[in-house]
């Protein structure tokens, strides 16, 4: 792997312990603040970013995370390669809380947020039809089972906006769809990771069964909690497997993904969005500032 290994950690992950050299760092954004400082170092050699997505303490709601500034920062610190790790609800039996699910796929259902970089002069049309990295997904799969882990390889992943979780008629609605589990927050993150051209994986970690389960029609705020202690722990062990295991080169063209997707001609490009776009899309926007 070239460049540095990203990880934002969504609740219950709010620090890597064992970081060589570790720093907090303030990252300016064109994007506005992201949620937090970014902790650096080193972890088994491997040059590391953390953010905690929620801020230390979480002081934002997914609705407030400010995803684009928090994607933004991660590549002005040059990650390439991007783990979310997130808190999820679960519909299916096997999946239960405590499980990771390594998420291949999206249902997008959030509504209050700013979903992409580009916009009115400066257009871009990214494919998320495959919206994670295989080759960095399967390496989590692996540093999870290597962690002792209960861990599932593949699982889409309905966001929903919250704060609330959801009805038991949402729930049941979204379980009959086929989805795997649900969380508020890889929404639109792996989308503006994708058009920042990263490596983008995403582990959900089970809590809870959301509220379509005859034995547990509630979310209990304080079983969450419980099972988040633990999975943040397990989180830690995952990502020290990980460092070891990231891989050398990854065969998808995640870092491709602008090769086609700028429909601006360049003489209709606003100067202003062009700038804030430097380290997200320069390489496509100012091929001779990032040769």
């Amino acid at each position: 792997m070239q460049g540095r290994f990203g990880i934002i950690g969504g609740s219950g992950l709010y620090d890597i312990p064992g970081l060589k050299d570790a720093a907090w760092t303030q990252v300016d954004s064109p994007w506005g603040a992201p949620s937090d400082a970014v902790l650096t170092g080193t972890l088994n050699g491997v040059p590391l970013a953390f953010l905690p997505r929620h801020g230390r303490g979480h002081v934002h709601s997914p609705t407030t995370v400010p995803y684009r500034a928090n994607i933004d920062a991660m590549k002005r610190l040059g990650v390439t390669h991007l783990v979310s790790i997130s808190a999820c609800g679960s519909f299916r039996e096997d999946m239960a809380p405590g499980d990771f699910v390594i998420v291949d796929q999206f249902i997008d259902r959030t509504f209050a947020r700013e979903k992409s970089f580009f916009g009115t002069g400066c257009v871009a049309h990214v494919s998320v039809a495959h919206p994670v990295c295989p080759d960095l997904s399967a390496a989590c799969v692996s540093a999870a089972r290597a962690a002792g882990i209960r861990v599932h390889d593949g699982g889409t992943y309905l966001a929903m906006e919250g704060p609330q979780f959801s009805t038991r008629a949402e729930s049941l609605m979204y379980r009959s769809w086929g989805c795997d589990v649900i969380g508020m927050t890889n929404m639109p993150e792996a989308k503006l990771a994708r058009e920042a051209e990263l490596h983008y994986a995403s582990v959900a970690m089970i809590t809870d069964y959301d509220s379509w389960h005859p034995d547990h029609d509630a979310v209990d705020v304080a079983d969450v909690i419980r099972t988040l202690q633990g999975n943040g722990t397990k989180a830690r062990d995952m990502v020290m497997a990980l460092a070891a295991m990231l891989p050398k080169a990854c065969a998808s063209d995640c870092d491709q993904a602008l090769a086609h997707a700028i429909m601006t001609s360049p003489d209709r490009r606003d100067p202003a969005l062009v700038a804030k776009l430097g380290a997200v899309a320069g390489r496509v926007l100012n091929p001779k500032d990032t040769a």
